[in-house]
């Protein structure tokens, strides 16, 4: 097979995992092109060294998801520092459920767990999979080729994180940086114990339409839960949740989600459409809450509103070609 064709895979997760993460989000305008380019180390390279992690090894995605949620916690604890930025991008994000014990607010950590471990990391390299056909599970690069890209993403997170600490300095006491490191340690050794299990054969999964439908129920839940957040970047629900309440909310999601999900992934029947349909309905969550979600980097309104409808647009067409690659 030549070069080109075997490594495509992987450049699709590279270019993928950015655009889904920020830019289908509606975190940023997609004309904002410097923005795109410093995303595309920090997303592209993460997702693309873990999945090839993972799949080198013979692990799947009970790892990839652990190292997801390290990658995220490592993001948000060291490179933006967003776990600790009472004002990050001029929003209060904290003060909603802050815990001074913690220096940070439980609500802000597990959206941004969720977040980073199903859109930045799980999303892309789902349909990218899908996309490779039967080279779904198989390593997409070499032994040079996976170095490079984990030098990269090293290169990146240390370096952005040594630039916003002597940007912003650090934002918290160093308790809170060892509570946050030994959080991430130990999920990436987690992500290491774990093997793919053989599927049971007891029952059958729904089928791929009613999996899809829970993914955009699900999806729809925790990301209309962070928009009751009076003081976050899109406070646009307003139903007055109290913040235990919102955690109390977003616990019970994930382990509803992750308990049937596992349940269903061993069931004799599940196939790449049900692992597509999983992805599909988090990507359309994404594109319907790019539109009242607002920006971060600024941009106008019709920039804006222009960029979730190309996003969008590009995400449907995105998942059809996937749809069709599953069906054939």
């Amino acid at each position: 097979m030549p070069l080109r064709a075997r490594v495509a895979p992987a450049i699709g997760l590279f270019l993928l995992a950015p655009m889904d993460a920020e830019f289908l989000m509606g975190n940023m305008a997609v004309t904002n092109v410097a923005v795109l380019l410093g995303t595309i180390p920090l997303y592209g390279a993460g997702a693309l060294f873990i999945r090839e992690a993972a799949r080198r090894t013979g692990r799947g995605w009970p790892a990839m998801l652990a190292f997801g949620l390290a990658y995220g916690m490592f993001e948000e604890a060291f490179l933006t520092q967003t776990l600790w930025d009472e004002n990050w991008a001029n929003v209060r994000i904290l003060d909603y459920g802050y815990m001074p014990a913690l220096g940070t607010a439980l609500p802000w950590i597990l959206f941004m767990a969720g977040v980073h471990t199903i859109w930045s990391i799980s999303v892309p390299i789902a349909i990218t999979e899908t996309l490779a056909g039967s080279r779904r599970t198989t390593p997409w690069l070499g032994k040079r080729g996976f170095w490079a890209v984990g030098v990269i993403f090293v290169l990146y997170f240390g370096g952005g994180a040594a630039a916003t600490a002597a940007g912003k300095g650090l934002l918290t006491g160093p308790a809170q940086f060892i509570g946050a490191a030994v959080v991430v340690a130990a999920l990436v050794v987690l992500g290491l114990r774990l093997r793919r299990s053989a599927p049971t054969v007891e029952g059958r999964a729904p089928g791929p339409w009613a999996v899809f439908a829970f993914a955009l129920v699900a999806g729809a839940i925790f990301v209309l839960l962070y928009a009751v957040d009076p003081t976050g970047l899109s406070p646009w629900l307003a139903i007055p949740i109290p913040a235990w309440g919102s955690v109390l909310i977003y616990l019970a999601l994930f382990v509803a989600v992750g308990v049937l999900v596992r349940r269903w992934s061993h069931r004799s029947n599940w196939s790449d459409a049900h692992r597509l349909a999983l992805a599909a309905g988090a990507m359309l969550t994404y594109a319907w809450h790019s539109f009242p979600w607002k920006v971060i980097v600024p941009a106008s309104q019709a920039a804006d509103l222009t960029s979730n409808a190309i996003m969008t647009i590009g995400a449907v067409v995105l998942l059809l070609i996937a749809a069709r690659r599953v069906s054939t």
